[in-house]
């Protein structure tokens, strides 16, 4: 369970995002505050596994508190949550060591895939004793474009269409569908969606019906 504290200084806004966290499995909201020194309490006394901070707070900047919390010595990860949009802000949210960064308003889904995202980094490093470069590489985000040479027979557009697709769907979807959002042929869908997979870009969930075999279907890490 990833136990997270959700920071906001309006009281609605952080009831709201309570409401988005406890909706993914796996997420509990251990704590709420509504300015920068409850977050620090808070963390100090609860210490969540994740932070979900505002830039905006009555007594200081989110980024101080990140700031602060680094300082102290408590290791949680933190996602900024913030109507925030001046790159000034997030280039110091992403040197302060966010994980990542929602403008508001966002959408629900925007918000499950981000902790999803987090639970895939957690799952990832809690299983790994020793680290490939290519572990890495996924942890910390997908090489530069045309850095990741592709097998015999993928082409770097139709890999760019896919990968497209995918992230316009972060429900995930199945090769058919892949299919018909790229107008590509199924076959070709597959071979893009199972190579993703291979390389620690994609997950693959079984969704079983009535009868046969189960569907494969893919949603993109990261």
């Amino acid at each position: 369970m990833t136990n997270v504290l959700v920071v906001d200084d309006d009281f609605m806004v952080a009831k709201l995002h309570c409401r988005y966290v406890s909706a993914v499995e796996g997420f509990t909201v251990s704590g709420v505050a509504h300015s920068g020194a409850e977050a620090l309490r808070a963390a100090e006394r609860l210490r969540p596994d994740l932070v979900l901070l505002d830039v905006f707070l009555p007594d200081m900047d989110g980024i101080r508190v990140l700031r602060e919390l680094r300082a102290a010595g408590l290791g949680m990860d933190a996602l900024f949550i913030t109507a925030a949009r001046d790159v000034g802000t997030i280039r110091s949210a992403l040197r302060a060591g966010a994980l990542h960064y929602l403008i508001k308003p966002f959408s629900q889904a925007a918000l499950h895939e981000q902790l999803r995202h987090v639970a895939s980094l957690r799952t990832r490093l809690d299983d790994l004793d020793e680290a490939r470069q290519e572990d890495v590489d996924q942890i910390f985000g997908t090489r530069p474009r045309g850095s990741r040479e592709l097998p015999k027979g993928l082409a770097a557009h139709t890999a760019d269409l896919v990968d497209s697709i995918l992230r316009a769907h972060p429900e995930g979807l199945s090769a058919t569908e892949c299919a018909e959002a790229g107008a590509l042929s199924r076959v070709s869908a597959r071979r893009y969606l199972e190579y993703f997979a291979q390389t620690g870009r994609a997950e693959i969930t079984l969704r079983y019906g009535g009868t046969g075999r189960p569907e494969r279907r893919y949603r993109r890490l990261g």
